[in-house]
């Protein structure tokens, strides 16, 4: 027996002050349970908007990410086609570079060897003047001669730039 009854009964109160006692326990216990029922379902009701605003922000995340991930795709698919015009102009440049440098390496071959006139074409006499080839050949290849002779070959050593044609 709780210590109050013991008390009521000791103080020889009737039966009808020990029910209004014990009325007013059961009503203070009810409330008492009630407001902590309240409380509980007011922080489960934030518990619940906590979550779904972190749900909010987590998708809004995730959106954030999966725009940066279509952009860094983009720009990742066009800079691997900018590099692949950019390798195919290599190899060409390349190509163009090894065929002009295999005409300067031959051409270098002939100049280094003497006189065209002596050397190659000897054999044909005293001159090819008389058969219109050479007109105008001073016996230099590279260097001399006249600028609209075909044999005049100068250019060869002049820096190449790739044309707009490479262009795609």
């Amino acid at each position: 027996m709780s210590p109050v009854l013991s008390e009521i009964f000791r103080s020889g109160c009737s039966e009808g002050d020990l029910q209004q006692v014990m009325d007013e326990r059961k009503r203070k216990r009810m409330l008492s349970n009630r407001e902590s029922a309240r409380r509980s379902r007011m922080r489960k009701q934030k518990h619940l908007d906590d979550l779904m605003a972190q749900v909010a922000d987590l998708r809004r995340k995730n959106e954030q990410i999966l725009q940066t991930i279509s952009l860094t795709t983009q720009q990742f698919v066009n800079v691997e086609a900018e590099n692949s015009v950019l390798r195919a102009q290599m190899s060409e440049l390349a190509q163009r570079l090894e065929s002009l440098n295999e005409i300067v390496n031959y051409m270098n071959t002939l100049s280094g060897v003497g006189s065209l006139e002596e050397d190659c074409l000897g054999f044909l006499g005293n001159g090819m003047d008389d058969f219109g080839v050479f007109e105008g050949y001073n016996g230099n290849l590279l260097n001399g001669g006249n600028n609209n002779n075909p044999w005049n070959l100068s250019s060869l050593n002049q820096p190449i730039m790739a044309s707009d044609v490479l262009q795609y």
